[in-house]
């Protein structure tokens, strides 16, 4: 289903199988997906590089690049799904924040994409400043750390579990709101509304990482057979920073 340098996931009838070169990595997902307080794929057999997870009831929250076919309820159910898991208590390994070192990333590849020509100057210029707003101060909460739309599961309005906790830790819990509305920028005010008031919520900083996400992906997804160009993925997300 999905494959990488890192890792590969299978799908053999209702099992997946991920297989990972790093035991640890695995060892590390295990122990997020049993401290989460939300639903997650059950875990059917462990092996030092494979775990084999069992399906989830319902449908993906959607896809980049597509509109999501989930109603306003069930984002909402899933925002409040993940406000659930950024206030349970802190893992120990550390998660996804904007740090000086995701910085000095950032500014090679905003060179990079202007050197190779993969975007032009302007839009990578302007999408480098809304990205600024994302090395903040924050209070760390437990992280999914790759909460793609793709990864919440849901069964009408209900949120039936969460997958791949491969990234989860101490983070920024905007960078997870970003993920999830990456390219579905109208989804964000059903998403808050479940996430809740007095959540501490930044549309902003939620801004902010899609940019940032995003310039530092297209080049990788493109190098890796993905196609960030594709209608609704990165790139537009980048443009309509534009406007």
């Amino acid at each position: 289903m999905v494959a990488h340098s890192e890792r590969v996931t299978l799908r053999v009838g209702d099992v997946f199988l991920k297989v990972d070169g790093d035991p640890a990595r695995l060892d590390a997902e295990a122990e997020a997906m049993a401290a989460a307080p939300i639903p997650t794929a059950p875990i059917l057999w462990r092996q030092p590089s494979v775990i084999a997870l069992g399906a989830l009831p319902g449908e993906a929250l959607g896809r980049l690049g597509e509109p999501s076919p989930a109603s306003a309820a069930a984002w909402a159910a899933a925002g409040a799904a993940v406000r659930t898991l950024h206030d349970a208590p802190l893992p120990t390994r550390p998660g996804r924040r904007a740090d000086s070192a995701v910085r000095a990333e950032l500014e090679a590849e905003c060179e990079l994409l202007v050197a190779n020509g993969m975007l032009p100057a302007d839009l990578v210029a302007r999408n480098r400043e809304v990205a600024e707003a994302a090395f903040r101060s924050f209070t760390p909460a437990f992280t999914h750390g790759d909460l793609q739309i793709t990864h919440i599961f849901t069964d009408g309005d209900r949120v039936t579990g969460v997958l791949d906790w491969s990234e989860a830790g101490q983070g920024d819990p905007m960078f997870d709101l970003a993920t999830l509305t990456l390219g579905h920028e109208d989804r964000l005010a059903d998403l808050l509304a479940g996430y809740g008031s007095g959540s501490g919520a930044d549309p902003a900083a939620v801004r902010a990482w899609w940019s940032l996400r995003s310039l530092l992906n297209v080049r990788w997804l493109a190098e890796h057979g993905f196609d960030p160009y594709a209608p609704g993925c990165e790139v537009d997300v980048l443009k309509a920073r534009m406007s």
